[in-house]
């Protein structure tokens, strides 16, 4: 207990459950709280509520959205045909952040993990297919994670679409191995982007 204030300690907690914050980080945030002035205070509670009720998922994509429908699949002046494969809405973030890539995009919620459980009816893989379809896809770009899963769950996507006609593709390996797209600087990505290659 944080000096006998359980409340504090209370926080503390809330903020270790967050990815990546450790004990040290946990208990410099929870000091910043108490620096804030009630109404700043009163403001970010109100933000983590709104965000957790009111943000939900694309019904097309599967990305973060404040509506049915998010503002990128909305937005008329994406280039057609072309849809980029993510992981988690946080991947797509970083793609749009490098400012390249002007297609729509395509939400898993997950990667192929059979270790834990995860196969193909976990992911977003239905509304996928549906979208080929529908939409008219020409090229998939699967952005995966470089790693085990990501590219498992390449090669399974690849499989699904060989006779379809539709060309699969993966940005180039200028992204580590085992790195996640979050931690990726902008020209990297653009570079990978830019050099992607078949799907075999």
């Amino acid at each position: 207990m944080e000096h006998g204030l359980p409340l504090l300690q209370a926080l503390i907690e809330h903020f270790r459950k967050l990815p990546g914050v450790g004990e040290k980080t946990a208990r410099r945030l929870a000091f910043a709280v108490l620096d804030l002035d009630p109404g700043e205070v009163r403001e970010f509670a109100e933000a983590l509520r709104r965000v957790r009720e009111e943000i939900g998922r694309c019904k097309r994509c599967g990305n973060l959205a404040e509506r049915e429908i998010c503002s990128i699949c909305s937005d008329p002046s994406r280039t057609g045909g072309v849809l980029c494969v993510v992981e988690r809405p946080a991947d797509l973030y970083v793609l749009e952040r490098s400012g390249h890539y002007r297609g729509r995009y395509h939400v898993l919620h997950g990667v192929l993990s059979p270790l834990d459980g995860v196969g193909p009816d976990e992911l977003n893989l239905d509304g996928l297919r549906e979208r080929v379809r529908e939409e008219g896809i020409q090229e998939l770009i699967i952005a995966t994670n470089p790693s085990v899963e990501g590219d498992t769950t390449t090669l399974y996507i690849a499989r699904m679409f060989r006779d379809s006609g539709v060309r699969v593709t993966r940005p180039a390996r200028g992204i580590p191995l085992g790195s996640s797209l979050e931690f990726v600087d902008r020209g990297t990505i653009s570079t990978a982007l830019d050099g992607r290659e078949d799907v075999d």
